[in-house]
């Protein structure tokens, strides 16, 4: 079963956030999150480096189209 995917805005313990707006660039881990930091064409999900991000400090997740509304 897929689920559709929602690009969305992480917020940091330290005030970092990040946008993940393809889904192969997100890999949730039991106690990490691995986002891919796309190229500077976004056009593809290809990314150029990426963040290993623990979920402790993941503060705030919101849909990006939330932010429009």
């Amino acid at each position: 079963m897929t689920t559709p995917f929602r690009p969305s805005r992480f917020k940091l313990t330290d005030g970092t956030s990040y946008e993940v707006r393809h889904p192969e660039l997100v890999n949730v881990g039991r106690s990490t999150i691995f986002l891919g930091m796309p190229a500077s064409d976004e056009t593809e999900p290809i990314y150029d480096d990426f963040r290993l991000i623990d979920l402790l400090h993941i503060m705030q997740a919101e849909p990006l189209d939330a932010a429009k509304r």
